[in-house]
């Protein structure tokens, strides 16, 4: 959760956090960037940025893999608000899916239910 990305700051710390610990796939809640907001994510070595973002900054998620990884996205499937981005795709051959969900603070387990349904 990295609690906003608008400031240049913000998105220079997450950067360095995310070269430093060196994951194949990373993926960041509460971006608060809006549907207009998507190129101010970008990271050296990370291209495959895939979001969800809202009309409003609020919410946000997204999910980065890594140049490292040879990962092939097949589908893409996102929440107009921002709560939740589900990228189905392959590495190596090998299926799989990565899901990143902002759950409300109410009624989450309702919520998570309705997103995987």
């Amino acid at each position: 959760n990295v609690n906003g990305l608008n400031s240049p700051i913000k998105r220079h710390r997450l950067a360095n956090w995310i070269k430093s610990q060196d994951p194949s796939v990373c993926c960041i809640q509460e971006t608060h960037l809006t549907c207009r907001d998507t190129h101010r994510l970008k990271i050296k070595g990370w291209r495959k940025i895939y979001q969800a973002n809202g009309k409003q900054k609020k919410a946000g998620v997204a999910i980065l893999v890594s140049d490292k990884t040879d990962f092939k996205p097949t589908k893409i499937k996102r929440d107009k608000e921002g709560h939740y981005i589900m990228v189905k795709g392959s590495i190596q051959q090998e299926e799989l899916t990565i899901l990143n969900i902002y759950a409300p603070n109410t009624g989450a387990p309702r919520f998570i239910k309705q997103v995987l349904s």
